[in-house]
């Protein structure tokens, strides 16, 4: 990691702007939340829905879309990404910096809020809180890898990235059996049903991706989207030069 490149793309990623954008959704999430609570109390069925079509279906794919998007593609655009390719840094270093703060900013405006939505929902720390900040911990972290990658790719990135978070995951992943077994949303939905243990079947935590399988695509895709970023950079460096 390198505290330069770390501190520049909080600079960027939290732009005046993009804040408000990444504070709206989980804003959005907590008052459903709240709404729910007081007119209905505790019901443990609204907040699975809540939690697996809300949180997991559509804020955190998009908060890793802004995050992940956010942390490089700006620099891309403007060109003012040779500045710290110029540097003698790997980058490995670059790619692993600028994915630490996505995730982070992901942890802190998804994870906290989905963990805290679960508890207003069940009145205390309800295994349905656990479980589900689980299972958005991991689903940010693959999303921001792929949406940082897709940012490197091509400058679409943010166009792409809206019919595959809104589309695929929101709509086709929660409904077309055949994509569900390639959606993140569906493999984190396999960790938080494994972290809900034996009550995963009465909370109605329920994935239709195998545990083994779910843990395999997520490494996969967290993986090779890094080192595919790092190749990629390499590349736009030697294209840049030439």
């Amino acid at each position: 990691m390198n505290s330069t490149v770390i501190q520049l793309t909080r600079h960027s990623l939290l732009g005046r702007r993009r804040v408000f954008a990444l504070l709206g959704l989980p804003a959005v999430l907590l008052a459903l939340a709240i709404l729910i609570r007081s007119l209905l109390g505790v019901d443990s069925d609204l907040a699975v829905d809540l939690m697996g079509a809300f949180a997991l279906g559509t804020l955190m794919p998009l908060l890793g879309l802004i995050a992940g998007t956010g942390a490089i593609g700006p620099e891309i655009d403007d060109g003012s990404i040779l500045y710290i390719l110029s540097k003698p840094l790997r980058r490995s270093t670059i790619v692993l910096s600028k994915l630490l703060v996505a995730i982070a900013t992901v942890f802190m405006l998804g994870v906290v809020p989905v963990f805290a939505t679960g508890v207003i929902l069940g009145s205390e720390v309800h295994p349905i809180a656990i479980s589900y900040a689980v299972g958005a911990l991991i689903a940010g972290v693959a999303y921001c890898a792929l949406f940082l990658l897709l940012a490197i790719v091509t400058r679409n990135a943010v166009v792409i990235g809206l019919m595959y978070a809104l589309v695929w995951e929101s709509v086709v992943g929660q409904i077309v059996p055949g994509a569900q077994a390639l959606s993140i949303q569906q493999w984190s939905l396999a960790i938080a049903e494994r972290v809900a243990g034996e009550q995963a079947i009465y909370l109605g935590i329920e994935s239709t991706v195998e545990l083994r399988t779910a843990i395999i695509l997520l490494v996969a895709v967290i993986v090779g989207c890094t080192w595919l970023a790092t190749r990629r950079l390499r590349t736009l460096r030697l294209s840049e030069e030439g």
